[in-house]
């Protein structure tokens, strides 16, 4: 028998008490938002840096502004090792509306559907206690039966990722060099189906501005002053139409500079996916598709740039009517971005786009929320390669190679302040319930993430 074939086994022996230890760290309600559960984020962390210390990890607490870091390093592997880092994220999601709940979301249950399929039903089950323990029960099983681990690890677990991660830009500047590897592995993403495990090799950035364009001092009766006053609403909707041509594309200048083409490969690899664009606008009331009209759905969600808008204020706005030129009207823009786009430029060319707009007797100001780069990996990067047999042969399917829509900051964080790709493995599915009450994870997800994290380790150390 093999190591690998040793510590797969392994994991399906310990199946029950793997369960239970997930289950003890459920039960600590580790809220980062809440200021009322700062004693049991830190007790959530305590317990984590104990039991990495109970499989040969040296771990400890390291102190922030707010909740504590935990960082272990095994190096049992060997100097000349391949050397990567684990992100993970202990604090959870606060419970509210508490009374949708079917049970208490930090007693633990092991549900049993109707098909015989299991899940756990707790907060954080998935989003991350459940993801994160994945890793470690690979790490306990490769410790347990051949006394090492395949690879040097660090483990960095972050408590404060539910409430905007506020003392991690910080920490990683200042002790980003304990914390450098060949590579960071994330388990905080998702399967593409419950039998098909997937590699995200691309997440957007995010540019937020609000805009208000204002024009008078004060409002205006529109029947004294319509006509000759200029009216910001008038002028904001027309400069928000002016961002997207008829077919969709946005015409911020130079708004596509680094935007990278989706390899064919990729792109037909996505076409055996059995995404269904009917199915996915169907599902909340939707049936033509907008955005650029030469990409499909799955391209403009997962590999293209958007500019859209998220509130548009001005006015009265209050039951009844009230006939006036409101003084000033504002417009929230999120712009996600890919590959190489530079945030800062497009916010800089978003501005002056907006200026260039504006007529007489209006003026501008403007309220950054938040710019972050997009992070794109090419599907040839051994690292991805690697986990991608490793994850066919555990599923028996081909894992798919996907994008995803959304962000996750501590990605860009890492390629910008310490040089790290990052490969992106979930185990979770898209009924989990993360944030809602009821969260859940299936007990396949998390009994095969740790065979699959297993195979990696395995893969990577080659």
């Amino acid at each position: 028998m093999s190591d690998l074939d040793a510590v797969l086994s392994h994991l399906d022996a310990d199946q029950g008490p793997a369960l239970d230890r997930l289950i003890t760290l459920l039960r600590i309600p580790s809220i980062s938002t809440d200021p009322a559960y700062k004693d049991e984020c830190r007790k959530a962390a305590e317990h984590m840096a104990a039991d990495l210390r109970g499989i040969g990890f040296d771990a400890s607490l390291r102190d922030t502004p707010g909740h504590p870091m935990v960082v272990g390093h095994n190096d049992s592997a060997g100097a000349d090792a391949p050397h990567f880092l684990f992100y993970g994220h202990y604090d959870v999601q606060p419970v509210d509306p508490l009374d949708l709940w079917t049970t208490d979301p930090f007693d633990p249950q092991l549900v049993t559907r109707d098909d015989g399929s299991k899940m756990i039903v707790a907060r954080g089950a998935q989003d991350d206690k459940g993801q994160l323990m994945t890793f470690v029960e690979a790490c306990r099983a490769w410790k347990a039966e051949t006394g090492k681990l395949p690879c040097r690890i660090t483990v960095f677990l972050e408590g404060e990722e539910e409430s905007g991660s506020p003392s991690l830009p910080g920490y990683l500047s200042d002790h980003g060099d304990e914390l450098k590897a060949d590579a960071a592995l994330v388990c905080d993403t998702e399967m593409w189906s419950p039998t098909r495990p997937a590699i995200c090799i691309g997440l957007r950035g995010l540019v937020g501005e609000e805009i208000t364009v204002k024009a008078a001092d004060m409002d205006l009766h529109s029947g004294t002053f319509g006509g000759p006053a200029a009216n910001p609403i008038r002028v904001l909707t027309k400069i928000l139409a002016g961002l997207h041509d008829d077919t969709g594309r946005i015409t911020i200048p130079d708004f596509y500079d680094g935007v990278i083409e989706t390899p064919d490969e990729v792109k037909a690899q996505w076409e055996t996916l059995g995404f269904s664009t009917e199915d996915f606008l169907g599902g909340v009331g939707l049936s033509h598709p907008a955005g650029e009209q030469d990409r499909s759905a799955l391209e403009m969600i997962w590999a293209r740039p958007t500019c859209e808008f998220n509130g548009i204020t001005g006015g009265y706005t209050g039951d009844g009517f009230k006939t006036v030129l409101p003084a000033q009207a504002s417009a929230k823009i999120s712009c996600r971005l890919v590959g190489d786009q530079d945030p800062d430029k497009i916010r800089t060319n978003l501005r002056a786009y907006v200026e260039s707009c504006l007529p007489p007797d209006c003026t501008v100001e403007y309220h950054p929320h938040g710019g972050s780069g997009g992070i794109s990996l090419s599907s040839d990067n051994p690292v991805i390669q690697k986990a991608k047999t490793a994850l066919t042969d555990e599923w028996g399917i081909e894992a798919a190679v996907i994008g995803m829509g959304g962000s996750i900051p501590v990605v860009g964080q890492f390629k910008d302040l310490l040089g790290m790709d990052c490969l992106l493995v979930g185990y979770g599915l898209k009924d989990d319930r993360i944030h809602s009450p009821n969260e859940k994870y299936d007990l396949q997800s998390f009994q095969r993430g740790a065979r699959s994290w297993a195979r990696i380790l395995a893969a990577l150390a080659n």
